[in-house]
């Protein structure tokens, strides 16, 4: 139980950590674009993102597959790049456009996935049942990512509701503020 405990909360502290906060802007990128009444759709979102992050993360732990670390952390900003990008040209999210989205999130996740393999090798050491392990990293990474998509949908729900601003502007706001950084971010990583 030890070892789930500590797994959780670094899958926790993955996704919630403020000097990566690559993840947090991919996740508020994600679900930026939602209200909170498509709460159902984000939360879709963000397990397909969980599932190809845990995917990507369990194949290379288990040295299925290897890619250039400096690549993978070029890719990710690039992940945010076409996220905010997305959400500027999709004026409203629609039934399809939700699931070009789950698709986006899936495959990014894949990315994601890679980019914390390395460090979870380096704790795993030389285990052979690590099973548990990545589980409990993926349940503590879900739950992280919840929490960053409430406090989006609440703060976008304030905005749209109390600051009168409307839905569409909002997401202009915050996606070219998250393209901004992330191409800030994806050219400082641009030496693979």
């Amino acid at each position: 139980m030890q070892d789930f405990s500590l797994y959780f909360l670094l899958g926790w502290e993955h996704i919630l950590d403020w000097q990566g906060y690559d993840h947090i802007l991919f996740v508020t990128a994600f679900c930026g674009i939602y209200s909170l009444q498509n709460w159902k759709r984000v939360l879709w979102s963000v397990t397909a993102f969980t599932v190809g992050h845990s995917l990507t993360l369990a194949l290379s732990v288990f040295n299925q597959i290897k890619v250039s670390s400096a690549l993978v952390e070029f890719l990710i900003p690039v992940t945010i790049l076409a996220t905010a990008l997305f959400n500027i040209v999709v004026k409203k999210p629609k039934p399809k456009a939700a699931k070009v989205s789950y698709g986006l999130a899936l495959l990014f996740g894949l990315i994601h996935g890679m980019g914390f393999s390395n460090y979870l090798k380096s704790l795993l050491g030389k285990s052979t049942n690590i099973i548990a392990e990545l589980f409990s990293f993926n349940l503590g990474l879900e739950a992280g990512q919840l929490v960053i998509v409430a406090v989006v949908l609440l703060l976008s729900w304030l905005v749209v509701s109390f600051f009168k601003v409307q839905q569409r502007e909002w997401n202009l706001f915050l996606s070219s503020a998250i393209f901004g950084v992330a191409l800030t971010m994806a050219l400082e990583r641009l030496n693979f």
